[in-house]
């Protein structure tokens, strides 16, 4: 399990050069639109101090991280959900994605021409969702119109249900409200899943601020109004320099260290993004150690003991006995296994426990056999 987050914006808004940077790739990253025609993925580790003071403690001859996956998505246009600009295969390209990236630029710069002309993020913004949400409504259209005959003419009450969901919906959808500014009960939201609504999905707004305003991006008066408009609608605003963290990318730890100090700071705003983009999904982590390998595992919060069992192999979850497991503040305490159990740290858990963030488990399960069928 892991995340997939789509990175979107208008053209020469800086997603590319961020792509760049998260994946320390080379993609194309030119001054002018279409410049990423196809989307490029990239695979991310999650960068967890935990892990390294596992791997310091249990001298794995592997080492295996979380990881998350980044796709760069091309430059959106106006008339995007009408088929503009080859907007309708990257539309479906984000609809794959699990959350949203939007790129909004807030520099200014001779040299890299903005599509309209001026630097404005709050009508850029405004622009890409607009878009978004043109796009869903095509989909709930199409989607509503084969509810209707099958609510009507069978009176399937899943459908009789739905129905009423996209009746509620698409009045404010055509006003230019998101989806997910919608308030929806659960049963609600989940009646609208399948249609895979842009327009739903989390949305991380990046500010692509200046290497000037880098140290202190709340004092920028382009950031501000991405952080004010993100407050409104209940999402994370996020300062990063894509220029800054492209040059970081090559760089050593020390390097990189000392290059943030003289911008006057210690965090890389990309370190910022992927740990709220990992956690944007309710995303934890639950490790497996020993000398051969420590590994970190993604699960989704609320998962059982069983559940994280299937997710290191399926056979651990149709065979599951119990699981022994420990903490890692407690690990990080006593320094050895042995020292956890003369202290009463590992406790055997059953198919209720619900996994927790940092757990470490050691999972005890049946072989299931297959008997074929009779």
């Amino acid at each position: 399990m892991s995340l997939k987050a789509g990175i979107v914006g208008l053209p020469n808004v800086g997603k590319s050069t961020l792509f760049n940077a998260i994946t320390n790739s080379h993609v194309i990253a030119e001054n002018y639109p279409f410049a990423t025609i196809n989307p490029n993925t990239g695979i991310v580790e999650v960068k967890d101090p935990r892990f390294d003071r596992l791997c310091s403690l249990f001298h794995p001859k592997s080492q295996v991280r979380a990881t998350f996956e980044f796709t760069d998505i091309a430059g959106l246009v106006k008339g995007a959900s009408k088929g503009e600009g080859l907007g309708n295969q990257f539309l479906g390209n984000i609809r794959n994605c699990d959350a949203i990236i939007h790129v909004v630029r807030c520099f200014e710069s001779s040299e890299i021409v903005h599509v309209e002309g001026s630097i404005d993020p709050l009508r850029d913004i405004e622009e890409i969702e607009f878009e978004l949400v043109m796009a869903d409504l095509d989909v709930l259209n199409k989607r509503r119109e084969k509810t209707a005959k099958k609510a009507h003419i069978e009176k399937d009450k899943e459908a009789i249900a739905e129905l009423a969901v996209i009746d509620k919906i698409k009045p404010l959808m055509e006003n230019g409200t998101m989806v997910r500014d919608i308030p929806l009960t659960y049963e609600e939201s989940k009646l609208l899943a399948p249609l895979n609504l842009l327009t739903c999905l989390p949305t991380i707004y990046v500010g692509n601020v200046s290497e000037e305003a880098y140290a202190n991006p709340d004092e920028d008066k382009y950031f501000s109004i991405v952080k004010e408009y993100a407050a409104k609608h209940n999402c994370l605003a996020i300062p990063v320099s894509a220029k800054v963290e492209e040059d970081l990318a090559p760089l050593s730890e020390e390097e990189r260290l000392d290059y943030l100090n003289m911008l006057g700071t210690n965090v890389s705003g990309l370190e910022k993004v992927a740990t709220a983009s990992y956690h944007l999904l309710g995303l934890r982590t639950f490790f497996t150690v020993g000398s051969d390998e420590v590994r970190a595992w993604t699960f989704k919060q609320g998962m059982t003991a069983p559940e994280c069992a299937g997710i290191i192999h399926t056979d651990f979850q149709k065979g599951f006995v119990k699981a022994e497991v420990y903490k890692y503040e407690d690990i990080d305490k006593f320094e050895t296994e042995q020292n956890l159990k003369a202290n009463g740290k590992i406790l055997t858990q059953g198919k209720d426990y619900k996994v927790q963030d940092g757990d470490i488990l050691f999972i005890k399960f049946n072989v299931v056999k297959d008997q074929g069928k009779k």
